[in-house]
Order: structure tokens, then sequence, then C-alpha cells
């Protein structure tokens, strides 16, 4: 580890290979956490290349607990985290919004970090119970039309790198990683990022798969639509900046989509939301988020339209029922 930090002091960078190998090393235990912690201290303080990126993602996937869903045109709905604005779990709750609306979710999760209440944390809260079993996973699709997939129980590197990622408590390249090793492949992406720097990055990624993607990022800097400003938003067919007035909103308070200061409180605003209690900023947020995703399956609808499918979901209680039927609990939410 000493040559490859002296490297990274150096502003050097790594090549695919190079960046695959330091990784898989990570994984297999090779360096200890001092030395774990300075090589994710150093990416906070230089900016990571495609390449680098890439040869992360290559080891991450390579080394991960597959499940195959090939039968499923699957949808993740993620954000890298990191922004530091400590909303409420809008991708999530999105993603049940999706789920009810009849797609398919393979939501990749996994606890806070550099934040308060990960979806992780609120899906535990809330009563579900993490599984990597194929069988749980397919039940879960067919009764609710999305699957949970907590990131340390597919990938060893997060097992690893957990303890001194929490006590670094922020963000680093692994923050960067996780929507794009979601272990069940999905065919379509809907993520945020924190920087227009990474959805660059992203999007240079993304152009050399075959997923059908949109990548978001809030020109305030949050990694999702938070309507409290303008967005950035790439996609298959390139780059649009777009305004809260072409889609129809006036900006929010960014008070109005505090996730609040405890987990209990995050969960609190989660099952709101899902019962239709929740302010009408908190929906917005949501569904405009919902709506995204689902355009990213069928790009050929509008806004508008994908809007008031998702808002039909979250209203008449589908995203609820697939709450409900995911977590399997004996006395529902509603």
């Amino acid at each position: 580890m000493k040559h490859i930090l002296a490297h990274l002091f150096e502003s050097k960078t790594f090549t695919r290979a190079e960046a695959y190998d330091i990784l898989t090393n990570i994984t297999l235990g090779k360096y200890n956490s001092s030395q774990m912690a300075a090589f994710m201290t150093a990416y906070c303080m230089r900016n990571i290349t495609v390449e680098e990126l890439a040869g992360f993602r290559d080891a991450m996937l390579d080394l991960c607990l597959e499940v195959n869903l090939n039968e499923y045109k699957l949808i993740d709905l993620c954000g890298t985290g990191g922004d530091g604005k400590n909303t409420f779990n809008i991708s999530t709750l999105a993603s049940f919004v999706v789920a009810g609306a009849g797609y398919h979710v393979a939501k990749h999760g996994n606890y806070g970090v550099s934040s308060g209440c990960g979806s992780s944390n609120v899906m535990e809260f809330l009563g579900y119970r993490f599984s990597n079993d194929e069988k749980e996973i397919y039940r879960s699709l067919e009764s609710s039309n999305i699957c949970f997939l907590h990131a340390p129980l597919f990938h060893p590197a997060m097992k690893t790198v957990a303890p001194v990622r929490r006590e670094l408590g922020v963000k680093t390249f692994f923050n960067m990683l996780g929507p794009l090793v979601n272990p069940a492949k999905p065919s379509y992406q809907s993520v945020g990022v924190f920087s227009l720097e990474l959805a660059r990055l992203y999007g240079y990624l993304y152009q050399r798969s075959n997923k059908q993607y949109t990548i978001l990022h809030a020109l305030d800097g949050y990694d999702e639509i938070s309507l409290t400003g303008d967005f950035k938003l790439i996609n298959n067919e390139g780059e649009q900046y777009v305004t809260l007035e072409k889609i129809g909103f006036q900006r929010v308070d960014a008070t109005a989509i505090s996730g609040g200061e405890t987990i209990e409180e995050a969960a609190g605003i989660f099952v709101a939301v899902l019962k239709g209690n929740a302010s009408k900023e908190q929906q917005q947020v949501v569904l405009s988020n919902a709506a995204i995703a689902i355009r990213t399956i069928c790009p050929d609808k509008s806004f508008e339209d994908c809007y008031l499918e998702a808002e039909d979901a979250l209203l008449s209680k589908r995203a609820l029922n697939s709450f409900n039927k995911l977590v399997n609990k004996e006395k529902a939410l509603y």
C-alpha cells in the first residue's frame, strides 16, 4: 500500500486494471484500516478518473454475490449520497411509487455513512429483514414488484471497508460506486449524483453500457430532483438543463424536504408519504423523481404523463401496498 499511496500523493492516476487490483486487494483484507483510511482520504482531496471508477466498479461486480433476475426488466433508483443535504429517503420512496405503478424495481441500498439515515436504516427500522436468498428476492418481485438488495450482503468489499467509512463519516469514492454495482445488473437506472463532474463521469461510463439511464444532479447540490432549484439531466439522448418552470413547479424551501434528526423521524416521514399524509412538497419531490424513473423506462412518454402515473400509484395506495407486501408485515402500515 505504501507505493499506492505515494503514487496518489504525487497526483498520479491508476489505470483501469490497476484500480481493479487495488479494490480486489482491499476486499481480500490485504491492507489494514489505517492504510484503507489513507487511501479513501486521498480520493477526498483529488478527483477520480473515469478509468479508476471503471476499475473499482468492475472489481466490485466481479466479486459480488450475483442474483440472476434476467427474466425481469428491472430499474434501480439510487443516489450516491454524500450531498450533505440531509433529505428524507426520496429515492427509496420513489422506488415504491414506481413499483406501485407496475414496474419491477431492484433497489440497491445501504446504511447511511455520510448521512443520518440511509435506505437500509429506514427499511430495517420499519421491519424489513435483509436477505440475499434468491428465492426470497423472487418472492419479493412477484408479490410487490420490488426487491431490496442490502449492499453488505452482496458485496464483500462493503463489509471490509464499512468500519473505516463509519469512522471517517464523510463521502468517499464508495459513495460514487454504490449505484454502479447493483448485483441484479438492472436494465434501467435512474441515479442521482452529488456533483456535476460526477454526473458527467457517470455519463461516460453509461455510454459504454447497454443500459437505458438517467443521471440527475440538482444545481444547488442535491443528488436528486429536490425542487429547491433547477437541475441537470443526462440520459441516452444527451444532456439537458431543466428549470422548475419547465416541469410546472415552484421552488420549495430546503426545510420542506429535511429528513429529520433521527432514524425514527425519517421513518415517520417515510410512512406519511406512503399513507398520503405528507406535505405537498414532500409528495411532489417523491413523485418528480418517480416520474423521471418511469420516463427512463418509457422514454416516449412525457414527464407530465409519467408524473400522473406516479401520482396515481401513490394516491391509490398501490405504492403502500408494494411496501407492505415486501416487508410482509402481519400488521400493515395502513
